[in-house]
């Protein structure tokens, strides 16, 4: 199994307390720990705008600016978004940022992509927020125009949302074949579908009987697509909360709790726990081990995890170096 780190940038609340003029040392004082190490692949950030559980004036950096300064800060990781909205940006900008940050980072970037879902922040920033079909296929044309863009140095469509008329995109990627796309999303009938076509990784459903599920669905996409299902990587995100006993655990839970209680209140901080109770990256280092295990087994090649509290105690995050990424790694 392969690893994946989320550095906190204030999206899910994970910088409250932080100096904003500390934040970025601290975003890259995570990504240098995982640069430095051999436990994790790739460090990620997710692409939005306002905060969850709800919007607030807290800090929520974007996305494709830390690719950036990711990028020029380390050597090893690979660096990705978790994920990309397809319509927040052109296609062909998104193409050329991306293929940018791909030249600084000499060649380490993935392109995490999906059609996005976040009502309030679309409306906020005048994306509208259009129906579920049409942001899907803002997706599947960015996707085209992603492709061609990084292969070709030019990229061309009269789509249905998208025109583009001979964009230049160089210098192109360092990667051969252009980066790599994630189709992030479980939808069965477009998502996976443009997955099955395009993706050289998913990211969808992490518990065991939804994840075998979608690769289901996805393995007849590509048998009707005519691509290979064993080509592509499939991945999904998991929230943890690891602890020497149950008692940590639960430590560790309370204190997210208490430490956005009061930017959103009790009702939603404790909500925000369903996020974690009951799930595969909660427990004890050998319940987590267990549970990923059985995950592996049925195809899940790359955990992509997330530390509540990485920005303030790394000690979970240790933990989880020493006792679980040992156990699973290929």
């Amino acid at each position: 199994m392969r690893f994946g780190l989320f550095v906190p940038q204030g999206w899910r609340l994970d910088l409250v307390g932080i100096d904003p003029v500390a934040q970025w040392d601290v975003m890259r004082g995570l990504a240098d720990h995982a640069d430095r190490g051999d436990a994790w692949e790739s460090i990620w950030v997710y692409d939005h705008f306002h905060t969850v559980p709800e919007p607030t004036d807290e800090a929520c950096h974007e996305a494709w600016s830390l690719m950036a300064a990711f990028a020029a800060t380390t050597e090893r990781v690979r660096l990705g978004q978790m994920c990309t909205c397809a319509a927040y940006r052109n296609p062909a900008y998104l193409a050329k940022v991306a293929a940018t940050c791909d030249v600084i980072s000499k060649g380490r970037v993935e392109m995490g992509i999906g059609g996005g879902w976040y009502e309030h922040e679309w409306r906020a920033y005048g994306y509208g927020f259009p129906r579920p079909g049409e942001r899907l296929g803002m997706l599947g044309e960015t996707v085209r125009i992603l492709d061609q863009a990084w292969r070709e140095g030019r990229a061309s469509l009269d789509g249905k949302h998208y025109q583009v008329d001979d964009a230049i995109v160089a210098p192109r990627p360092l990667q051969d074949g252009g980066i790599p796309l994630w189709i992030a999303g479980g939808g069965e009938k477009v998502t996976l579908k443009i997955a099955a076509r395009h993706a050289r990784y998913t990211n969808f459903d992490g518990t065991l009987e939804g994840f075998r599920h979608k690769s289901a669905v996805l393995a007849d996409h590509c048998r009707e697509v005519g691509t290979d299902f064993d080509a592509i990587v499939r991945s999904a995100n998991y929230n943890i909360a690891v602890g020497s006993t149950e008692a940590e655990v639960e430590d560790r839970l309370r204190a997210l709790v208490d430490r956005i209680t009061r930017i959103v209140g009790a009702e939603k901080a404790e909500g925000a726990l369903s996020a974690f109770r009951g799930l595969p990256g909660v427990g004890t280092p050998e319940q987590v081990v267990e549970n990923l295990s059985a995950l592996r087994d049925a195809g899940m090649s790359y955990a992509v995890c997330y530390f509540p509290e990485a920005a303030y105690d790394r000690s979970g995050l240790e933990m989880f170096e020493r006792e679980v990424v040992p156990a699973l790694r290929d």
